[in-house]
């Protein structure tokens, strides 16, 4: 659920409105003018998903080296809004604005878009996996098949199975399903290795667990995240483009009416919905909430949302590990899972792990992934001008590690490598929203350049074991 920059303040205007139905109005065609969806990229962690790299453009493995196991941590597709109250704040104030006649040509228009992704996300369920979510998991499915066809003949063949973990959360769960099915269609012969969906919420909804009840703390009531969030949100920019939202869409007598806070409480909530709403797109099709949103606000609003998921669950201070240090859990499985495959003592084929954007942000920071990793120093908070770190590009929908086990003859100039008896030697490389990316500096890949690295080197780069 994003956070409303003025939780909390009500919206006097509203109080006395009726739910009358919102009808569409005359909007200029400046006001109405679309815009360019690349140059409006603004929807943080509510991105909807795109692999990051070519099918053709893969790195080729080592000579003598095949695919033995893979496995994956993937965020839940994408998915209606968690509930109704942004729905609500909208409409609210657009019936109020209604009833007094104070809606502009362009205001008029929002209501009736608003209406309509609110059936859509009625017709999902709030907080469920949408259309286009089941299809982003599907897609990953055919394409994690098509980049490693001998794999799966193997596994076909060996009868191996192929273990599914969940955080058990529905929209989490029914992203499993998806992606299942559809690995199940494109190779049928899959379909009986397939396990049931385990729950697994120390595992994939830690944040969540009581083991972490320092981590809720801090959510809750850790004055520096506290003071930080305010001194951001207290930009002279939020005012700013919150006034300038909302004086495109109501007369300016209704405009002088509403509060700072009002005007930043209604910007904040419709922002949520415009990020939203492409997430919504298989349902609502026609939905555009570009022409409401100018993109500077967009940007601004974007950037609020972001330093909110920064401080609460990525890199946030600089001398701080409470938001990240909880997903040990999930880097010490990824390592388990692969050593377990290695010394023969699973028999797996692939391991799926389906979970939260509360679960990859804090992984990508032990992973040290591109763009994760940046701190903030607690004197000078995080701007888009002095940090990389980006939900979009962390964290879309369906964002996704994966790391694909090879075995070979050993090949690695550092001794004493991840080899069993017979001179085999294990080989890893990692896909991060399914672009192969190399782990930390200091582990040191087979060669220079390459995306492949011993096992054991990883083990001792990540002190594992």
């Amino acid at each position: 659920m994003k956070r409303n920059v003025a939780t909390g303040v009500a919206l006097a205007v509203t109080l006395t409105v009726a739910a009358v139905p919102l009808t569409a109005g005359t909007a200029t065609a400046q006001d109405l003018r679309p815009a360019s969806h690349a140059d409006r990229h603004f929807y943080t962690t509510m991105t909807p998903y795109q692999p990051q790299q070519s099918p053709t453009g893969y790195q080729r493995a080592p000579k003598g080296f095949t695919p033995v196991f893979t496995e994956n941590v993937i965020r839940h597709g994408a998915r209606a809004m968690t509930d109704s109250s942004d729905i609500d704040a909208v409409l609210a104030v657009l019936r109020s604005a209604q009833a007094q006649g104070e809606l502009t040509g362009l205001g008029a228009r929002l209501g009736p878009q608003v209406q309509t992704l609110q059936a859509a996300a009625v017709s999902v369920g709030y907080g469920n996996l949408s259309g286009l979510g089941v299809r982003e998991q599907q897609q990953l499915a055919l394409r994690l098949e098509r980049r490693l066809p001998s794999l799966f003949t193997t596994i076909a063949a060996e009868r191996e199975p192929i273990e599914v973990e969940t955080s058990g959360v529905a929209r989490v769960v029914a992203s499993a399903n998806a992606f299942t099915s559809e690995l199940a269609t494109g190779d049928p012969a899959l379909a009986g290795l397939i396990q049931a969906p385990v729950t697994d919420k120390n595992l994939l909804y830690f944040h969540k667990q009581p083991q972490n009840a320092d981590y809720q703390a801090y959510l809750a009531s850790d004055p520096e995240l506290t003071a930080v969030l305010a001194e951001i949100d207290g930009e002279s920019s939020t005012a700013e483009s919150a006034e300038h939202i909302v004086s495109r869409l109501f007369d300016a007598s209704f405009v002088k009416a509403m509060s700072s806070a009002d005007q930043i409480s209604f910007s904040t909530s419709l922002y949520n919905l415009y990020s939203a709403a492409p997430d919504l797109s298989v349902e609502a099709p026609d939905v555009d909430l570009d022409p409401f949103l100018p993109a500077q606000d967009a940007h601004w609003f974007a950037y609020l949302d972001d330093a909110t998921s920064f401080y609460q669950k990525g890199p946030a201070f600089s001398g701080r590990t409470i938001t990240y240090n909880m997903a040990d859990v999930l880097l010490d499985d990824l390592f388990t899972q692969a050593e377990a495959k290695a010394d023969g003592t699973s028999d797996a084929g692939a391991v799926l792990r389906f979970t939260h954007a509360e679960e990859i942000i804090p992984l990508a920071v032990l992973l040290d992934l591109p763009g994760s990793t940046e701190a903030a120093d607690p004197n000078q908070p995080y701007t888009y001008q002095n940090n990389p770190w980006r939900g979009a590009q962390v964290t879309p929908m369906a964002a996704n590690v994966q790391w694909d086990l090879y075995s070979g003859p050993a090949v690695s100039a550092k001794g004493g490598g991840s080899t069993s008896a017979q001179g085999t030697e294990y080989l890893v490389r990692m896909l991060y929203n399914e672009k192969q990316t190399a782990f930390k500096p200091s582990c040191k890949p087979i060669a220079k350049g390459s995306y492949f690295y011993d096992l054991n080197e990883l083990r001792l780069c990540f002190n594992q074991g």
